[in-house]
């Protein structure tokens, strides 16, 4: 199955390219290229993302003194 159709980046490429330690969504596109077309597959790189890194995509705002 593919994830990415604009560059034919099947469901087990980006697996590897997350298991290689990619953690964002700029991380798999310089990898393999997904996301950087026409950006259709975004939610599902993120649903990966996340399935590797619970917190990818939680923003942790910062205590103000």
């Amino acid at each position: 199955m593919y994830v990415c159709l604009c560059f034919a980046v099947s469901d087990s490429q980006l697996a590897g390219v997350i298991a290689d330690g990619a953690r964002t969504e700029e991380e798999v596109g310089d990898a393999c290229a997904a996301g950087t077309g026409c950006g259709n597959c975004l939610d599902r790189i993120c649903d990966r993302l996340r399935a590797a890194d619970p917190m990818h995509g939680i923003e942790v705002g910062r205590a103000v003194a």
